[in-house]
């Protein structure tokens, strides 16, 4: 790594630290310790296959620990490029800087207000439905969350290295729990007995291509619904109506782009591994999808879950509108109304 790109991956880290010292609380403690040791594993240089040494993890933890307290109440530092320092959300500027020379940057908000950033070497540069879709491969600077995919700014964002990683973690929790037959009929396409890493890499690019068409989605869904829908998740940030409110954009984004498309072309991994992957608060929401994709498991009839997307796009999308409307008419107590427009079914 040369000087250039170590000091600028120390700063991006910088910020990731200090995301993570004031966000890394908003997981659960069996999810936080999971997500510092592949931390640890990815910071170390360990194969995902390999054993970790626990003394070492611990001390290690502990050193990180102590340095996110230093860091919590600390700003956001520009990043340094050259002669000029960058706010370091102003993504597009930053990457105006760094695409000529191969690497990619993201700096924006998630979940719960959370920053995410990282900086990667860039893959592939395309546009697809009109919009520009950066793929990241190795990755210089990341944070704890590192969410393999995003949308900002209307550019699609994919972090290949965190997809992989994200697979590797879901299939190592299945062969725990052997629970979850979507994600034994999505692990069946691909033979992890005969060559894991090959099939890793394989169901990498599956689903590089499904995350890329759930953003694509989410761009159509944020051309649909506008910017106050930001503002309306940054008003109910942390609540039961944010959890509610991101299932139902979810909703609008797949039944747009990703499910159509995975339909169209008969991509059957993809909807097993999609379905796997079916949050709870997606299921509560959109049961009668979740029981169209039962009823093809078992007959091998696409025609109920394709009837159930072509329906969900519109009424998702009208949905997500009232809440809107109930936001802009009365912000400061729109939370309890956005859950009642999207009711949960107990049984889902």
């Amino acid at each position: 790594m040369d000087n250039h790109l170590q000091a600028l991956s120390a700063a991006v880290q910088h910020n990731c630290d200090i995301a993570d010292a004031q966000h890394a609380r908003n997981f659960t403690l069996c999810t936080y310790l999971l997500k510092m040791r592949e931390l640890y594993r990815w910071e170390k240089g360990y194969s995902f296959q390999a054993s970790l040494p626990k003394d070492e993890l611990g001390e290690w933890l502990t050193r990180r620990e102590q340095r996110w307290e230093e860091l919590e109440d600390q700003s956001y530092a520009p990043i340094p490029i050259g002669d000029t320092a960058f706010n370091p959300f102003d993504t597009e500027a930053i990457n105006r800087a760094l695409l000529p020379s191969g690497l990619v940057y993201s700096g924006g908000v998630g979940g719960r207000s959370a920053p995410h950033f990282f900086l990667a070497d860039l893959l592939s540069a395309e546009q697809r439905d009109g919009y520009p879709v950066l793929v990241a491969n190795n990755e210089h600077a990341r944070d704890l969350a590192a969410p393999p995919a995003m949308m900002l700014g209307g550019t699609v964002f994919v972090r290949r290295e965190s997809l992989r990683r994200m697979l590797w973690e879901k299939i190592e929790e299945w062969n725990w729990k052997k629970k979850g037959s979507a994600m034994a009929r999505s692990l069946g396409h691909y033979d992890f007995e005969q060559d894991f890493t090959a099939a890793l890499e394989q169901m990498t690019d599956a689903e590089t291509e499904s995350v890329i068409l759930h953003e694509i989605g989410e761009c159509h869904a944020g051309a649909q619904l506008g910017p106050d829908w930001s503002d309306m998740l940054a008003t109910v940030s942390g609540s039961r109506a944010e959890i509610v409110a991101r299932a139902v954009r979810d909703h609008v984004a797949d039944c747009s782009v990703a499910l159509p498309r995975l339909l169209e072309r008969h991509n059957t991994a993809s909807l097993h591994f999609y379905f796997a992957n079916f949050t709870a608060m997606r299921r509560a929401t959109f049961p009668e999808l979740n029981e169209a994709y039962r009823r093809w498991a078992d007959d091998g009839q696409l025609a109920a879950l394709a009837k159930e997307v072509a329906t969900g796009k519109d009424r998702w999308t009208a949905t997500a509108l009232q809440m809107l409307d109930s936001y802009r008419k009365a912000p400061d107590n729109c939370a309890n109304q956005i859950i009642e427009l999207a009711p949960i079914s107990c049984g889902a």
